[in-house]
């Protein structure tokens, strides 16, 4: 069945109606009551919380609304000042689509693919989907995270969600501040090869995000795999980065090491991971939230400050970041070295070459 078709356009009003923001305003003013400020930080130092969140899909948006705004609550009522939520932290409002259980469903039993669409009838990509539910769950999430930071007085990185921008479709973290004022996004710069697939698109630039806090990022998942992404945002000062992931594959601590924790230690920031687990549409989300510091910051020498446990379940990390330990530890590095004069010859036309070559190659490839 084509997208353009009346049925899709009747029941795109329908999906309006039910994510209105006045009525997801009027539940939360039920659930949220006095909501609380922050506790004060001391200095430099605040208390962050990295959630784990088990996927399952809602076929009320309000039901959604209510599971993020109890993390949110168990995060402040422990003290936190910053939480973070996982990457495609929308993939559960797909439960408002009709059919989409049934599909999830056979892909996890092993079953072919749905058929080919009738004959004459466009066939319907990820990206279609996301370009259709798009425009009604946007300002649905921007409501839901927004009025969350705004009342429990925290700052709170959303996680990513997939949406579309334009002609564009893509994977975006969204960071509030504890106003409830939209700080920043960041686009995912480095795709999996089934986001390309999907017909998402990269981003092409690192954002910071200056706050009273302190400077933080939130660039996506598999952008914590390479040594450039978090080499930028230190020279551009970020002192915390966040890391939103779904890794769709098993557990295994070993890959697991080819993201934050080797990261937070070739260039000094405090690195917080939130993660989505659990089985979706034929997918099993693994990981394990955590909070990580340079080596030096860590009482047993671990570069790990808290971690969640199962790699399966839902938790939450939770520990304080000094901001004034870690521009001292900057300060007094005895491996801190560089050669600007090398990078400086070097680097850009290697980068340049690079693209040039990419551009060349089929997207995914």
């Amino acid at each position: 069945m084509a997208l353009d078709g009346w049925k899709e356009r009747l029941f795109q009003k329908y999906l309006y109606w039910i994510c209105r923001p006045a009525r997801l305003r009027r539940k939360l003013s039920d659930l949220v009551k006095e909501g609380r400020a922050a506790p004060p930080r001391e200095g430099r130092r605040l208390r962050a919380a990295a959630l784990q969140v088990k996927i399952r899909l809602f076929k009320d948006p309000l039901d959604y609304a209510a599971e993020a705004h109890r993390r949110v609550a168990e995060a402040a009522a422990a003290g936190a000042h910053l939480v973070a939520f996982p990457e495609d932290n929308n993939l559960p409002l797909l439960g408002l689509l009709p059919g989409v259980e049934e599909m999830g469903e056979a892909l996890a039993q092993g079953e072919a693919a749905p058929p080919p669409a009738a004959a004459g009838a466009p066939e319907i990509t990820v990206a279609d989907v996301i370009r259709y539910a798009g425009p009604v769950l946007a300002p649905f999430l921007h409501t839901l995270y927004s009025t969350l930071a705004s009342a429990y007085g925290l700052y709170l990185m959303a996680g990513s969600f997939l949406l579309p921008d334009g002609e564009r479709v893509v994977n975006r973290s969204f960071f509030y501040g504890p106003g409830g004022e939209l700080i920043g996004t960041q686009d995912k710069v480095h795709l999996m090869p089934i986001e390309w697939e999907w017909g998402i698109s990269p981003g092409r630039e690192f954002n910071l995000f200056e706050t009273a806090a302190g400077k933080m990022a939130a660039p996506v998942c598999m952008d914590a795999t390479y040594f450039e992404t978090f080499r930028i945002l230190e020279l551009q000062g970020a002192e915390i980065v966040i890391i939103p992931i779904a890794n769709p594959e098993p557990y295994n601590y070993w890959l697991a090491l080819r993201g934050i924790w080797p990261r937070v230690q070739e260039c000094p920031v405090f690195g917080i991971k939130s993660a989505l687990v659990g089985r979706l549409l034929g997918f099993e989300f693994t990981g394990r939230a955590g909070i990580f510091a340079p080596a030096e910051l860590t009482p047993d020498g671990s570069g790990v400050l808290a971690e969640v446990e199962s790699p399966e379940e839902e938790g939450m990390a939770m520990a304080e970041l000094d901001l004034e330990a870690l521009q001292e530890l900057r300060r007094r590095h005895p491996w801190r070295d560089s050669n600007p004069a090398l990078y400086r010859r070097y680097l850009p036309r290697l980068y340049c070459q690079l693209e040039e070559r990419l551009k060349l190659k089929p997207a995914g490839d």
